[in-house]
């Protein structure tokens, strides 16, 4: 099978390539080419990797990637959350007007292929029950979670002409993130067990009892992976799936992390209020009702503590070695 990812130089892509390469979509369904759209060129190493470098807002360098004919396109690039609030026309450039662009030039190719758009939990807002069932109307109060609603509607509509077969998973906040800190909202939520686990200092910008949704990396890439290879019918009319994850607080981070990485660890995170970090992500739900995605397979940690051991088993001095 031949792939293309948008962002694929990123710390999703870059996994998701790796993963697709190693198991593709099953024994008998192998990928035999991926493309990476990104600004740089992928980090894999492989012959089968292609990194087209350029913008998916430049029509000549989509077209490039997509000129093999695809059987599946996972767009994960985008304006994070942070950067589309400081810069408006930015967000809706990349968010919007890009995944557009992506979306009629897959419409020019012979056979539609599946489209994997990864959207967030930040379309929700405003009132909400503790569970967010899956028909929940969608809300946004922030200007990526205004794009990324935008995008699932053109993804709907473009699946519902038979231009691509189209399915949008709503990512929840993926921790632990390894590297620096980005521009999303949501970067403490990584940032306060990466730093300190590394010696330095974090700081949580909301507060203590703040509901969060998280999946770990190896959950979000597993059901990113099922996603491009599930069967079209199983899904039904409502290709928009709310993906598996696990309520936890930053307090409840803080415990995993004072059992895991001691109480330094622990100590190293000072407790802030960040008003423009509130307002978006305090803005998102907490829970989800996932019972449609797991009944398809789609998977969920079992707790924080796993996700936090998954992290520092990664990043420990034997895994960096091996």
């Amino acid at each position: 099978m031949k792939i293309v990812v948008t962002g694929g130089a990123g710390f999703l892509g870059s996994r998701l390539i790796a993963r697709l390469l190693d198991q593709g979509f099953g024994p008998d369904r192998q990928v035999v080419s991926v493309v990476s759209l990104d600004r740089v060129e992928c980090p894999i190493r492989d012959a089968r990797v292609t990194s087209v470098a350029g913008s998916i807002d430049d029509a000549a360098d989509v077209a490039r990637a997509l000129s093999q004919g695809p059987d599946v396109v996972y767009h994960l690039a985008a304006v994070l959350s942070g950067q589309s609030e400081a810069e408006f026309d930015t967000g809706l450039n990349i968010n919007v007007d890009a995944t557009r662009l992506l979306l009629e030039e897959c419409r020019k190719l012979a056979v539609a292929p599946r489209f994997v758009f990864t959207s967030s939990l930040a379309v929700f807002g405003g009132e909400m029950p503790d569970t967010v069932p899956e028909t929940m109307a969608t809300m946004p109060q922030s200007s990526y979670g205004c794009g990324k609603a935008i995008g699932e509607l053109l993804v709907g509509e473009y699946s519902r002409k038979g231009f691509v077969d189209g399915i949008t998973c709503r990512l929840p906040t993926i921790s632990v993130r390894p590297g620096k800190p980005n521009s999303a909202a949501s970067s403490f939520v990584s940032g306060i067990l990466r730093e300190p686990l590394a010696g330095e200092p974090s700081e949580c910008p909301v507060p203590l009892d703040t509901r969060l949704w998280i999946s770990s990396p190896d959950a979000a890439i597993a059901n990113l992976v099922l996603a491009g290879g599930i069967a079209g019918d199983r899904l039904g009319l409502n290709r928009v799936l709310n993906l598996p994850g696990i309520t936890v607080t930053p307090a409840q981070m803080l415990d995993s992390l004072e059992r895991l990485g001691g109480a330094d660890a622990r100590a190293r995170v000072s407790l802030t209020s960040d008003s423009r970090v509130i307002d978006i992500v305090c803005s998102w739900p907490g829970a989800f009702d996932v019972a449609r995605p797991l009944s398809l397979g789609f998977v969920a940690d079992g707790d924080f503590d796993g996700v936090l051991s998954q992290y520092m088993a990664e990043t420990s001095p034997q895994a960096a070695d091996a």
